[in-house]
């Protein structure tokens, strides 16, 4: 009958659906707003104020818009089991030659065709290098609005979260990636070659905010902290500065969920490239690293040694008492490594039992030098003796 209700039909559920639905709507269309506002204000001392309010509502909102999302369906995502000294993970467009560079670096096997998103799943492989094995994986290209789910984004840029080292790929005919794949990865909360900023909060119980600090600020003032605070969800706290930040990185220490993570950018196809393109880079200041054909294998004992130094990595090689060193296989460790990483990395009994240590190397003074303190900080190529109780 046509007057007869369907019986799976339920309209208080779908009016709540459609509440929801505007909802979310609304958070996008003030997010959006927001950053055309921002995008808009020239920053100066004049303007610092404003500007710092606004990012302060900028992240609230994103932060709203997150949490409306977490009961979506999550997609398959990627599951990679860490192994190795370090991960470094290949980000980059697709057709951006990763998979070849993969193969010129590693044991890994990936397919490889011309044309867009030949790699469909996260390709593991292994570079041995100065005694290191580094697992680089090898993900789906990323597209503009990767962040927001556009692709397989999400999947590929949460992989990256747990990365030791993010190897940016541009492609020698598109310097306009470079702009794009950054925004994208500030988006999923990883700030690359960045360290955290030197800020400590602590709520207290009473007294507004309370702002010091031991440098000279000259991004933002205590007024403009304050409110932010106040912008952020912070009534009664603590909050010291022992760097001069702006009010992104104010926001990144409220918000203390981000990645600092080092990385290297690397343009492929120089091969095919002409002067004049790869010019184009310097003109719009990216600041790349190296420039390499992964088809040709140019230039990859430079990229293996940069991949290398930008990973921290350290070899110290342990030597027994009354024998050689173990020159052929050294511990790789990052830096910095004092002689207590040393001792845990090796047993975690042995920071208990240690006694004292002989180091040679650009650590000590001299050769075969005692050291009876733990915190004693190791260099490069040390050769270590540990003496345990």
């Amino acid at each position: 009958m046509a007057n007869k209700k369907d019986k799976n039909s339920n309209p208080a559920a779908e009016n709540n659906k459609d509440s929801k639905e505007n909802k979310k709507a609304s958070t996008s269309d003030k997010i959006a707003d927001l950053e055309k506002e921002i995008s808009n204000t020239k920053y100066n001392k004049r303007t610092q104020f404003a500007v710092g309010l606004l990012k302060a509502k900028l992240a609230k909102l994103k932060e709203k818009a997150a949490g409306a999302g977490k009961g979506q369906k999550k997609g398959e995502g990627f599951s990679v089991r860490k192994s190795g000294d370090a991960t470094a993970i290949l980000l980059g467009f697709p057709s951006v030659g990763k998979s070849t560079l993969l193969n010129s670096l590693t044991n890994a096997n990936s397919e490889i065709g011309h044309y867009a998103f030949t790699t469909l799943t996260c390709i593991p492989g292994t570079l041995e290098y100065n005694g290191a094995k580094i697992q680089i994986l090898d993900v789906p290209g990323i597209v503009e609005g990767a962040a927001r789910g556009t692709g397989r984004g999400k999947e590929v840029l949460q992989v990256i979260r747990n990365a030791d080292l993010i190897i940016i790929v541009l492609d020698a005919f598109y310097p306009d990636h470079y702009d794009k794949i950054i925004r994208e990865v500030r988006e999923v909360g990883v700030r690359i070659n960045e360290t955290k900023p030197d800020v400590k909060i602590a709520k207290q119980a009473k007294g507004g905010i309370d702002v010091g600090y031991t440098v000279r600020l000259t991004r933002l003032d205590a007024d403009t902290i304050k409110k932010m605070m106040n912008e952020l969800g912070y009534v009664n706290a603590s909050v010291v500065l022992r760097e001069d930040i702006d009010a992104d990185q104010l926001i990144d220490v409220v918000e203390a969920n981000k990645v600092y993570t080092p990385a290297v950018t690397i343009i492929n196809k120089i091969d095919i490239a002409t002067p004049e393109q790869l010019h184009k880079f310097k003109t719009k200041n990216i600041g790349y690293n190296l420039g390499i054909s992964a088809k040709n294998k140019d230039h990859m004992e430079e990229l293996k040694e940069l991949i290398f130094s930008r990973l921290s990595f350290m070899r110290i090689y342990l030597k027994e008492i009354g024998k050689k060193a173990d020159m052929a296989e050294p511990m790789i460790v990052r830096s910095p490594c004092s002689l207590q990483n040393l001792c845990e990395r090796i047993h975690k009994d042995f920071r208990i039992k240690f006694k004292f240590a002989r180091v040679w190397g650009k650590s000590v003074r001299f050769d075969g030098q005692k050291i009876v303190k733990l915190d004693h900080m190791l260099e490069d190529e040390d050769v270590v003796e540990l003496h345990l109780k």
